[in-house]
């Protein structure tokens, strides 16, 4: 299997875009803008949709800032493969700095076995919010954060948890957006890594996904992160495309 047998950079981007949502989004040609509270820069960030995409993008970018200044958000841009050399140049020249080199890693979608410790539960489920919130650390601000986003999701999502002797040692947010499923928010208690717990989970939610009628899978991994990147492609995933975020200067 090569990549060309996968879907575009468009389609994976515009997957993502239904399966992590912005609580309140505003189109400006196919530059999206999102908020969402503070809740992940993807969900939070402005990004362009079309390389063409170009005319007046130094005030456009001052619109979107402020567009997310007001809504008590920092100016963020998603930059992928998509975005016109034009805002990339104009972002550069304002001095804003790319933070978070990521890669997009994706495959077909095959067959997977669920582990018999997996559990499928709403992602609003009281008990995925409490291991969610417990294996990540979060607190109660981060978690309000957290389920204001919930609440938004408009396709197929599930709550991934595995268990063992009663106790929840991973978990993920799985969503199918366009045939595709979107994994997110891994974890895995950092007591029990070097188990085979993470991959455990990770089968077990593509399990569910093809039941839910997706055909690729796709996630975001840092390009720093080894561990995780030597999990997914041992799963089948594989690098298709970088991105990364842009910041103001003065916000470093």
């Amino acid at each position: 299997m090569t990549s060309s047998t996968l879907p575009t950079v468009e389609s994976f981007e515009r997957a993502g875009l239904k399966a992590w949502p912005g609580i309140e989004e505003k189109w400006d040609g196919s530059w999206v803008r999102r908020a969402a509270g503070g809740y992940t820069k993807r969900a939070n960030s402005t990004q362009c949709f079309d390389p063409d995409d170009f005319e007046d993008a130094d005030i456009r970018v001052i619109s979107a800032s402020t567009w997310m200044v007001i809504r008590k958000i920092k100016p963020v841009f998603r930059i992928t493969p998509l975005s016109s050399p034009e805002l990339n140049a104009t972002l550069a020249e304002a001095g804003w700095v790319e933070i978070d080199p990521s890669h997009l890693y994706a495959m077909e979608l095959g067959e997977h076995e669920p582990d018999s410790g997996a559990e499928y539960l709403p992602v609003l489920d009281p008990k995925f919010l409490a291991v969610a919130q417990r294996l990540q650390g979060y607190d109660d601000a981060a978690m309000t954060a957290m389920k204001n986003l919930l609440a938004v999701f408009q396709v197929p999502a599930v709550g991934v948890v595995l268990t063992r002797d009663g106790e929840a040692v991973a978990s993920s947010i799985m969503a199918v957006a366009d045939g595709i499923v979107i994994t997110g928010n891994v974890v895995t208690d950092p007591t029990r890594r070097r188990q085979g717990l993470a991959g455990a989970m990770m089968r077990s939610g593509l399990y569910w996904a093809r039941g839910e009628g997706a055909k690729f899978a796709a996630l975001n991994v840092q390009a720093d992160n080894a561990a995780a990147k030597a999990l997914y492609a041992g799963l089948g995933y594989a690098h298709q495309y970088d991105y990364a975020y842009r910041i103001p200067g003065e916000a470093k």
